[in-house]
């Protein structure tokens, strides 16, 4: 891949999810990943769904990527991760804290060795703090982090965002501190240490929610689709379906009044400002869901959009990635793999002007695919 990371060396030690889909994000703006498996391989390899034996969940993270097979307690394979070492850029790892210092390979050591390194180390809780040693899955931090909390319908019991946003947000914000490290690196050609904990990711993503309880002394419940602070801002229920609506303020709430024929809302008293909406928002819904049951989801988008109304459809998966838009952004794109033909990912949405955005990415690596190529290339055979 072409990109503005091109050139850089990055030395993958993550597997699953965080890790990779930080390293991802690396490889389509351009930079070389090395994927640094155990004997046993990332554990991902075995996720399904499996398509000839080759699991789709690892692909759709790992595309573009090379694999070495190293065994990181053991001395040859030492020898040749310190060689890696050597010309590598950028290091990632995702393991609990405690375990790159067994192996021989903490940041205070590597960063003696390599001063120009830039060491992301990407767990559960991070390096630091009384919860620093316990394991984590991305169902743990959404539970621990209040995220889980504010997801699904009151009364009703905890519902899991039903993408994994503890890991991806945790890869996300690596990748942030990456390129923060990076740019620092530029000015001093010194490499540093990045700590990401997820429990913290997600502290950080809880936007308003955080600021309402210190508002109000009150911890914030589940709203279902509703925003907690703008209405009408939900999901509503119509002749076929349902589709989203948002309106962000009392002019656009007046002038979606006005388009769906329904002036007396925008003068009742329950609903004259944003804020008595608030208070009144499941009669709002309920008097607006009276109107829109009556007509097809087509039919009041097309009314909605006409009067410049934020709307859409309810997608389901299927529909989003066949969308229009998301096709003409190139957010599709196929893996180039005998194994899995026909095969699509999500693109890469980070779009740049001095850059080609590829319609393909190259297939993930089997397992130590690349070692005969690596050594030679490294001077290890």
């Amino acid at each position: 891949m072409s990109g503005p990371l091109k050139g850089l060396l990055v030395l993958d030690l993550t597997r699953v999810l965080a890790g990779p889909y930080c390293t991802m994000i690396l490889s389509d703006l351009g930079a070389r990943i090395i994927k640094i498996e155990p004997p046993n391989g990332d554990d991902s390899r075995e996720f399904g769904p499996l398509i000839n034996n080759t699991s789709a969940y690892f692909a759709s993270l790992n595309r573009g990527k090379e694999s070495i097979k190293l065994n990181l307690k053991e001395k040859n394979d030492k020898t040749i991760f310190q060689k890696l070492l050597s010309r590598a850029d950028i290091l990632i790892e995702n393991f609990r804290p405690g375990i790159m210092k067994k192996l021989g390979f903490e940041y205070k050591i590597l960063a003696k060795k390599y001063p120009g390194l830039i060491y992301a180390s990407c767990s559960g809780f991070g390096q630091t703090g009384p919860w620093a040693d316990k394991p984590a899955y991305d169902m743990i931090v959404q539970g621990m982090g209040g995220l889980m909390s504010l997801t699904g319908h009151e009364k009703h019991e905890p519902v899991r965002i039903g993408t994994s946003i503890g890991d991806i947000t945790a890869g996300l914000f690596t990748t942030i501190g990456i390129l923060a490290a990076l740019v620092k690196k530029n000015k001093n050609n010194k490499g540093q240490m990045i700590d990401i904990s997820m429990l913290d990711c997600q502290i950080a993503i809880l936007e308003n929610a955080i600021a309402r309880y210190f508002a109000t002394g009150q911890s914030p419940g589940p709203s279902g689709s509703r925003h907690p602070a703008i209405a009408p801002f939900e999901c509503y229920r119509c002749m076929d379906g349902y589709f989203v609506m948002a309106c962000g303020n009392d002019t656009m709430f007046r002038r979606m009044c006005k388009a769906i024929n329904a002036n007396n809302l925008s003068k009742d008293k329950r609903f004259i400002s944003n804020s008595e909406r608030i208070k009144n928002v499941v009669g709002l819904k309920n008097e607006l869901e009276k109107l829109f049951i009556k007509n097809s989801i087509n039919h009041w988008i097309q009314i909605l959009e006409k009067a410049n109304i934020p709307v859409g459809p309810l997608n389901n998966v299927e529909d989003a990635v066949n969308s229009e838009q998301i096709k003409h952004r190139n957010m599709i794109v196929n893996i180039k793999d005998k194994n899995l033909k026909n095969f699509f990912v999500a693109g890469n949405p980070i779009k740049m002007s001095s850059y080609k955005d590829p319609s393909y990415r190259n297939k993930s690596p089997t397992l130590d695919e690349h070692r005969n190529k690596i050594l030679k290339e490294f001077n290890l055979q």
